[in-house]
């Protein structure tokens, strides 16, 4: 059992219900009842749930790991990166388009799961070298 993984997958998982409750009346509720097209509006939508879809296997994967799963490291390694290309999208624009970081805080979780998953990474390269 990897602690540091199963952390990371704690914090996905609490970003998937920040996600689909604070997100979702937040910033995909004004979409739908804007002025946009319906297609721009499906669109929004179909992507909306499937970051919610990613979230949720993203946390999922990391429990895996977090459990000892086959493979699970890899996956975590996988998930780790992802997230933290997450987070350097939420500061280029946070910066560049609003000029501060505080309206998009998002970044935040998004730096905090990979540095979690580095280490549960590194705990499971230790464990494999004192074996």
């Amino acid at each position: 059992m990897n602690y540091w993984y199963l952390g990371a997958a704690g914090l996905s998982g609490l970003t998937v219900l920040a996600h689909v409750f604070g997100g979702g009346p937040e910033v995909h509720a004004p979409v739908l009842q804007s002025g946009l097209s319906d297609y721009f509006k499906a669109i929004f939508s179909v992507i909306w749930h499937a970051i919610s879809a990613i979230l949720i296997i993203n946390s999922l994967v990391l429990l895996g790991a977090g459990l000892g799963r086959p493979r699970g490291e890899a996956g975590a390694l996988i998930v780790g990166v992802q997230y933290f290309s997450f987070a350097v999208l939420f500061v280029f624009y946070g910066l560049s388009r609003l000029d501060n970081l505080s309206q998009m805080p998002q970044w935040a979780v998004f730096f905090a799961v990979p540095l979690l998953v580095f280490f549960g990474w590194r705990s499971g390269r230790r464990a494999v070298a004192a074996g």
